[in-house]
């Protein structure tokens, strides 16, 4: 256990951010699954308004400092090929 008030502090910070960084990685992890579901389910529609999401909200997490931006861009990138691929059989 911490012995100095300093000590205490960053371990409540540590937490707090523990806490957020859970939250977001959740949050991502969801997101993506939700495009990769849809093109499972051969629901197109479904699937290019997911990414349409994913790509918001991906980009999004780049602004708040969650993500940098090549790894935003990787994964919109994959998720796109993924779904422009499940288009194509599909067409």
């Amino acid at each position: 256990m911490a012995n100095h008030k300093s000590a205490e502090k960053r371990i409540r910070q540590t937490i707090k951010r523990t806490e957020r960084n859970r939250y977001y990685r959740t949050r991502m992890k969801n997101i993506i699954r939700a495009v990769r579901e849809a093109v499972s389910a051969k629901d197109l529609s479904k699937a290019q308004e997911s990414l349409k999401i994913a790509n918001k909200e991906l980009h999004k997490f780049v602004s708040k400092g969650i993500l940098k931006k090549n790894t935003a861009s990787r994964k919109v990138s994959r998720l796109n090929a993924y779904v422009k691929k499940f288009a194509l059989q599909s067409a």
